[in-house]
């Protein structure tokens, strides 16, 4: 378990948002045409669009397991989690509402989420096979020690993203609406499983001590 207080000291943390100041951010670039970060192109500007639209379902939609329900309530130290996202990332726009909600489940958790570009040095602690890949979510304990860290998506939609970068046999367009039928498919299940299976890490780790 490594040390990452000093990465996520004032010195490097800059502004950073709830869940709900985030989505009013959302709200508010959607609503000038824009998105964030300091590229700005139509094309982003309707990702962030699709981004909100995606957003606002999940968050009336999304049904935590029973088995991630028992092991959020078992939290019983605070933790904070940072979630490294962007407006037009559409991987974020799934995972960020089953993040958000599994954090309001338990008053230990508190959820910030970070805007990569205006966090480099974070992001590049966390980079995917040199990627600033995000989204990226980093847990840490109240003195700074990194519990777990995942992103920037599902391992199955991850190896599926690893093998179209080195063979793009479609154009990226179409690739991206393959991902998003998975996302669709899966109902969020993966990466709930996902986040169940870090934090029984986390509850081994502590009964070792």
């Amino acid at each position: 378990m490594r040390n990452v207080s000093s990465l996520f000291s004032e010195k490097y943390l800059h502004q950073t948002y709830s869940y709900a100041e985030y989505l009013a951010l959302m709200n508010q670039v959607v609503a000038e045409q824009r998105t964030t970060g300091p590229k700005q192109t139509p094309e982003l500007a309707e990702y962030t669009r699709l981004n909100q639209y995606r957003m606002n379902r999940l968050n009336k939609t999304v049904v935590l397991s029973q088995e991630l329900q028992q092991l959020i309530y078992q939290i019983e130290a605070p933790q904070t989690w940072y979630l490294l996202t962007e407006a037009w990332c559409g991987d974020a726009a799934q995972s960020a509402p089953v993040i958000a909600k599994v954090a309001a489940m338990n008053p230990h958790l508190t959820l910030r989420l970070l805007l990569r570009d205006e966090h480099p040095e974070i992001m590049d602690a966390y980079l995917t096979h040199g990627g600033r890949s995000i989204p990226k979510l980093i847990a840490l304990d109240t003195d700074g020690n990194e519990l777990f860290s995942w992103g920037p998506r599902p391992v199955a939609l991850q190896e599926i993203m690893l093998e179209y970068k080195k063979n793009p046999t479609v154009p990226y367009k179409e690739f991206a609406e393959e991902v998003q039928r998975w996302y669709n498919a899966d109902k969020t299940q993966t990466i709930q499983y996902e986040l169940a299976e870090l934090l029984k890490v986390i509850f081994v780790k502590s009964d070792v001590k």
